[in-house]
């Protein structure tokens, strides 16, 4: 797309927008992105030009369209924010860093990155709410390219536009970037679905607008009578809404009646409801089907009256009902109302309109787990909501599904605790209560209270709400795991005939590491909850131990060994074979041994089989130990430096049996671009999965990367090779 296009939509939207910013900030980002090409081959630029023209398209200011033009200058190029802010001001480099993915800094996991990435948005979205509407026009634009991306990544992106990037559109009401987003989306992540359901909805369409269109001719006659003034269309939905309908009403397509709906529009509210009840003249209404969104707006600011009729051909009808300013809010959402265009008088509005995000942030920073925090997020973005009343009037928003405990902890986190029952409009109702819209909510508490209990849970809807009581849990008996934890650990140790000092801290402190554990008394109170096992724990102790000692055995031995092959009249190296040299022997049949699996960069030894050439084996390989008997069979062996073939490593990782262990590694293989030959999967009885994996490597420096990175996920215990004690 020409910079031309994004000229002419900025000038229809705004003849005096300073049009000489916007081409410096395209002449920057040209420069920037110079050389640098998208997966379809063309130049880089035309993403964030494209980007710029969807800003402009939801006319958006002219510090956002600069900001859209430059947001991936930051993380792409050599360019820093300091420039942003020194070429184009404070305003447009604060919108660029909000956008900047935190790409160079390492996390445990791909989970844990994505989280931190999407708490920074969050966080400048509260700042700024533009910040998420760059990156909801960065998204769209990438989805409408996803065909040049792998299999794998189409995936990938699109299940995490529809779990996040979506919902965030649906929650500020940009409806325009929604549908569109979820169908392409629905597209790449499920094409087969997609496809068959298409060719439905296009044989049917003929018949369908047959339909819509004498509805609609029925109405403007109607509206004539009455003196109204309305524009009256058809409205067809988007392929995956039609899709998630039939999915949760586990309906087939021929089943769903409003595939297209009719939507009227007119100039106040007042003739909004005057339409309402000539409609229901009309049309007999479906009892339970009515909603006010006009008295009672959305959280997104969303505002209509919708009714569903039975039409003339017998099945339910749609009928969308509202005025052309909340018609632009339902197209642009928060776009058409931030506080750029509303003033600074305005701010106070905006902010409850974002009520929800502030909400996200207070939780969310109680939250170190990934996992925790992205099922919360989703949760909160994706459900409907209701609204409740507190005693003195004011109105709340809840999820949906949502109880009185939820209401609780939303009011005040001590309230929640010392919750003892609630009331709602003037009635005693059990804690798992489903609130219902219009409801007047009143908690009943006590000082004397024993806190939350476990059930709470269970009962609980909102991310809030669970955050808090298993704080409070944690709190509660924290002191108590921390004790029984070290009286199991000390009764293990002691069935092995040692002391308790015989483990020392700093070995324990080794595998807090491993398990992300801050500190002894954190690991303390895992084995105490049972998250950790006591006996595991141990072994793997003295397991390393042994290891140790081993090698330092094996260490001695080789090097007193090697020192005396110095001595022999083998001075020259011999010709590579397989990317190993030996000292003084050419074309030596070379075999790398299966027990440990040398890669370039071990510390390796040479062993002269009987029949079957030089045996490679690692110096810390466990069968080396046997071989010091028999001096005259080593050899000394090293890496040709020149070789670069890929060599096969067995790797072994124990972790929680958690679902997504094993996905969580897999991302990281294909992260580091590692091919994996054979995987398997299984789970013992403590509570512990395994994962064995074998690989082709390059070097040793790429597999301790690899097995870093594989031991910064979450709820990973350990990684080592396969042939090693």
């Amino acid at each position: 797309m020409p910079i031309e296009d994004v000229i002419q939509k900025v000038t229809q939207n705004n003849p005096n927008a300073d049009l000489q910013l916007l081409k410096r900030a395209f002449a920057f980002a040209s420069e920037a992105h110079v050389g640098q090409k998208r997966n379809s081959g063309q130049p880089y630029i035309t993403h964030p030009v494209s980007v710029a023209y969807i800003l402009a398209s939801l006319k958006m200011d002219m510090d956002v369209i600069v900001a859209g033009l430059l947001h991936d200058t930051v993380e792409d190029t050599g360019i820093t924010l300091e420039d942003i802010e020194k070429n184009f001001g404070s305003e447009v480099a604060q919108l660029v860093d909000g956008v900047t993915k935190l790409s160079r800094l390492e996390y445990r996991s791909k989970e844990e990155r994505q989280v931190e990435n999407l708490r920074k948005m969050l966080l400048a979205m509260a700042r700024d709410i533009r910040v998420i509407i760059i990156k909801l026009a960065d998204r769209l634009h990438n989805m409408r390219t996803l065909q040049y991306q792998h299999e794998y990544k189409q995936r990938e992106v699109s299940l995490e536009t529809l779990e996040i990037y979506a919902p965030l559109a649906h929650r500020l009401g940009i409806y325009r970037l929604k549908w569109e987003m979820e169908d392409l989306a629905f597209r790449f992540s499920n094409p087969e679905k997609y496809y068959e359901l298409s060719n439905l909805v296009a044989s049917t369409r003929e018949k369908r607008e047959e339909t819509i269109n004498a509805i609609v001719e029925i109405l403007k006659e109607k509206m004539k009578e009455v003196n109204i003034k309305a524009e009256i269309q058809g409205r067809p939905k988007n392929l995956y809404s039609i899709y998630t309908k039939m999915q949760k009403q586990q309906l087939e397509f021929n089943q769903i009646y409003d595939v297209m709906a009719v939507r009227v529009l007119v100039d106040t509210v007042r003739d909004c409801y005057a339409v309402l009840g000539t409609v229901h003249t009309l049309w007999v209404p479906i009892p339970g089907r009515f909603k006010d969104y006009i008295a009672m707006p959305k959280s997104n600011m969303y505002q209509s009256l919708h009714t569903t009729v039975v039409s003339p051909q017998g099945g339910p009808l749609e009928i969308q009902i509202r005025t052309w300013e909340m018609h632009r809010t339902s197209e642009y959402g928060i776009a058409a109302h931030w506080r750029y265009k509303e003033g600074v008088g305005k701010e106070g509005d905006l902010d409850r309109k974002l009520s929800w995000l502030r909400q996200i942030l207070d939780w969310q920073e109680d939250l170190k787990d990934a996992r925790e925090f992205m099922e919360g997020l989703k949760l909160d973005l994706f459900d409907d909501v209701v609204f409740v009343f507190t005693p003195k009037g004011d109105v709340m928003e809840f999820p949906a599904g949502s109880t009185p405990l939820d209401f609780a902890y939303r009011v005040h986190t001590q309230v929640g605790h010392n919750c003892v029952g609630a009331k709602v409009n003037d009635k005693i109702v059990p804690l798992d209560y489903v609130l219902k819209n219009g409801d007047r909510v009143e908690v009943l508490t006590s000082k004397q209270s024993r806190g939350p209990s476990r059930d709470w849970l269970k009962i609980a809807k909102t991310s809030q709400a669970k955050t808090k009581i298993r704080q409070w849990f944690k709190k509660e008996h924290r002191e108590d795991n921390i004790a029984r934890g070290k009286e199991s650990l000390e009764r293990e140790i002691k069935k092995f005939g040692l002391e308790p000092e015989a483990i020392k801290s700093d070995q324990l402190l080794e595998q807090c590491k491993k398990m992300n554990l801050a500190s002894l008394d954190d690991l303390y109170a895992a084995v105490g909850d049972g998250i950790v096992s006591a006996a595991s724990l141990v072994n793997k102790l003295r397991e390393k131990e042994s290891r140790e000692n081993r090698r330092k055995i094996i260490s001695d031995g080789l090097e007193e060994l090697l020192q005396l092959s110095e001595t022999r009249s083998l001075s020259s190296w011999g010709k590579p074979t397989h990317g190993i040299r030996v000292r003084g022997v050419d074309n030596v049949l070379i075999r790398l041994a299966h027990c440990c699996n040398p890669v370039p960069g071990d510390d390796i030894v040479g062993y002269i089989t009987r029949g079957r050439g030089v045996s490679i084996h690692r110096e810390d390989c466990p069968n080396v130990e046997p071989m010091l008997d028999e001096p005259e069979r080593l050899v000394e062996v090293a890496w040709d430096e020149d070789f670069h073939s890929p060599f096969q490593v067995h790797l072994e990782i124990v972790g929680a049996d958690r679902a997504g262990l094993l996905n969580d590694i897999m991302a990281i293989l294909t992260d580091l671009k590692i091919s994996a030959n054979w995987v398997t999967a299984r789970g013992r009885k403590d509570n512990t999965g395994v994962v064995e994996i074998i690989l082709n490597i390059k070097n040793k420096e790429q597999l301790d990367y690899l097995i870093s990175r594989i031991s910064r996920v979450q709820n990973v215990y350990s990684v080592h090779r396969r042939g090693q004690a």
